[in-house]
């Protein structure tokens, strides 16, 4: 039988970017946009807090940009400051790319395994959903939906007893399957 275990986010990761104020190296957004409108051209920007002096940043999301090329619900979706756009936001590789930040997801996803079912199963296959592009280490998750240690995982990934059809060393942020027999 398959079992479907699933990544969730459960809140918005860190953005990892140096404060001009403290020189610290995380900002903690809370999903609030600034807009600014001037004539035809539009800028928009997500906000970020430092976490350790408080100074704000502004993450470009769009600049000097045609105010009738922006999606309306787009503009209203930053008006009521939506969560579920920031994280969409965050995720933008070409947001992350001009605003020179990368992303710090530990602490803000959690693995929702459906039970504890697959447990006593001699052989257990796994299909491992991504709720969003969450870059985990595979053998991470393994060890914390099997209950073992992670040395324990990279044994039976040399046993051969685990297997998956993706390297399972490094980093994974998409949807991936594997079969650990006992």
């Amino acid at each position: 039988m398959l079992n479907t275990w699933v990544v969730i986010p459960t809140c918005l990761p860190l953005v990892l970017r140096r404060c001009h104020a403290c020189a610290s190296e995380r900002f903690r957004t809370s999903g609030k946009f600034r807009v600014n409108a001037n004539h035809k051209l539009i800028d928009a920007w997500l906000l970020a807090l430092c976490t350790t002096c408080g100074d704000t940043t502004k993450l470009t999301v769009f600049e000097r940009t045609n105010v009738r090329s922006v999606r309306p619900e787009l503009l209203d979706r930053m008006h009521d400051n939506d969560p579920g756009l920031a994280a969409e936001v965050l995720q933008d590789p070409v947001v992350r790319r001009r605003n020179r930040i990368a992303l710090d997801w530990d602490n803000a996803w959690r693995l929702d395994t459906g039970g504890s079912d697959h447990l006593d199963e001699e052989v257990a296959d796994v299909s491992v959903r991504f709720a969003a592009r969450i870059p985990v280490r595979p053998v991470r998750l393994i060890a914390e939906g099997f209950g073992l240690s992670r040395a324990e995982v990279e044994r039976l990934i040399e046993e051969g007893k685990l297997v998956s059809a993706v390297r399972l060393s490094g980093k994974l942020s998409g949807d991936f399957t594997f079969t650990l027999k006992r």
